[in-house]
């Protein structure tokens, strides 16, 4: 049997996705697992991917404007007239995935590159615990496109920065 076809008989919501959703989610999950086996030695965690970010920075990147974009988005989506949204919460954050400095960096209140950079990762972190989980089937994976086409440009950013700068030690 074809898979595309199963999920769309057994998978909730899947038949209503449209191609381009599709094509995000599964360019996320390759671009996720080749993120984690290289840049994160297979060991993906919040800890991590801030200890990758600020060896980048003692490398020469990132530039504070790498990840600008990224952080705009994240930013409009989670906080709005200064507190954080529903959907910040849908995070599901757990104890040791710097939720203080993703807040941090989405609120304005830290440009450090190395800290932006790690505050996106860890928001593209969670999209891969809540999307491999289970939590996004709760949604349908409805409305899903622009955060995964978000997290996979932020994804091919600090993979060629990866390429370009190497792993932490």
């Amino acid at each position: 049997m074809n898979t595309v076809e199963w999920l769309n008989d057994h998978a909730p919501g899947f038949a209503d996705l449209t191609i381009n959703e599709r094509e995000a989610i599964t360019h996320f999950a390759l671009l996720w697992s080749l993120f984690e086996s290289d840049a994160l030695n297979s060991s993906g965690s919040a800890k991590a991917i801030v200890n990758l970010a600020a060896y980048w920075v003692t490398q020469g990147a990132p530039a504070k404007d790498t990840f600008a974009e990224s952080v705009a988005y994240f930013r409009n989506r989670y906080v709005k007239d200064g507190a954080f949204t529903d959907h910040f919460d849908h995070l599901h954050f757990r104890n040791g995935d710097r939720q203080e400095l993703v807040e941090r960096v989405l609120k304005g209140e830290s440009d450090d590159p190395s800290e932006a950079a790690a505050a996106v990762l860890i928001v593209v972190y969670r999209y891969r615990n809540n999307y491999l989980h289970g939590m996004k089937w709760a949604y349908r994976m409805k409305d899903q496109l622009e955060n995964f086409t978000h997290a996979n440009t932020a994804l091919i950013k600090a993979l060629e920065l990866h390429h370009r700068f190497g792993s932490a030690p």
